[in-house]
């Protein structure tokens, strides 16, 4: 029943999304998936392809805070966590907040920001806390940066550093709708913006009550060793320059009790890992020149690794 409730809930907050973001149910699923492990989302597409408005209609179907930021090359470290500041009135030092303090940060064209303010993220995403003046603060619970990304656009941008990169437990890529798809948007978007209507189905104490439930959902131990065989195979792969780390395969086990628990099932089998393989895992891994010249991609490395690696038997589930 306690898993029930999980899919349920996955249910509500899939089908308010979807009165804006049209045909990538998989997609927001996901986007559950990181909701549940209160994991970090890096949405890397090209422009206008629904990036912004999927974030936004993620918030907006929860009941916390929500902030954006969008990232300029000007913009400062302190414009993100916040500064002490003289008041005259009162003669002390008193802190203003910044939009980091929230339970959703839109990080808009993060990779336009310079490394310097860039970095002031990496505390916030792994840690939960901020540190301001030699002060460090809390974050609100739950806490999640959705950032988006041009991937195609090199001028006035900054590449992520791996450091940040590995903080992010999804990357999530849209792709473009089909034609019957293209049409409904048309015509949904006809007279207003739905995303103007939306409201929020979960609240934030909510949210972290079905976390704490996905993370009871059974691993048995062979799936363990399963998670564990992937990663390591990253590690030695001959097209791979540098695998995973500790961070991805403990983000992979979370994002497998997820995605089973929304499923309705409160165990994991190895289709669960192998359907988060890919977004968990993918854009850590840094795959070397003759790879790269060669078109292989990341995803066609963790794909071949998951065709080669012998999977646990049905029967091991019992």
């Amino acid at each position: 029943m306690l898993i029930k409730r999980v899919q349920e809930t996955t249910e509500r907050l899939r089908d308010n999304v979807e009165k804006v973001i049209i045909g990538k149910r998989e997609v927001i699923e996901l986007m559950a998936v990181a909701l549940l492990c209160e994991g970090h989302v890096l949405i890397d597409d090209i422009p206008g392809i629904g990036k912004t408005s999927l974030a936004k209609a993620v918030a907006r179907s929860l009941g916390g805070i929500f902030r954006r930021i969008q990232f300029t090359p000007d913009l400062l470290p302190s414009d993100i966590t916040g500064v002490y500041y003289f008041n005259q009135k009162t003669s002390e030092f008193e802190l203003r907040p910044g939009p980091v303090t929230a339970n959703i940060v839109l990080a808009d064209e993060i990779n336009r920001a310079t490394p310097r303010t860039q970095s002031c993220l990496l505390e916030c995403m792994q840690e939960r806390q901020v540190t301001i003046d030699g002060e460090t603060l809390l974050l609100p619970r739950p806490f999640l940066v959705i950032a988006t990304q041009n991937p195609i656009e090199l001028e006035g941008t900054f590449p992520l550093p791996e450091a940040q990169i590995d903080r992010f437990l999804l990357r999530l890529k849209l792709g473009y709708p089909s034609e019957s798809q293209e049409k409904d948007i048309l015509l949904r978007f006809m007279d207003d913006d739905p995303l103007e209507h939306l409201e929020n189905v979960i609240e934030a104490q909510e949210l972290q009550e079905l976390q704490q439930l996905c993370r009871k959902v059974l691993v048995e131990d062979t799936v363990l060793t399963y998670i564990v065989n992937i990663s390591r195979a990253t590690r030695s792969h001959p097209g791979v320059r540098l695998g995973m780390s500790p961070r991805a395969t403990l983000g992979l086990r979370l994002a497998s009790q997820a995605w089973a628990a929304i499923q309705g099932r409160d165990f994991v089998i190895p289709d669960d890992v192998k359907q988060l393989a890919v977004p968990v895992l993918a854009h850590r891994l840094i795959i070397d020149l003759q790879s790269h010249l060669r078109g292989q991609a990341s995803e066609d490395i963790i794909k071949e690794i998951l065709d080669n690696l012998p999977v646990p038997v049905e029967e091991s589930q019992c």
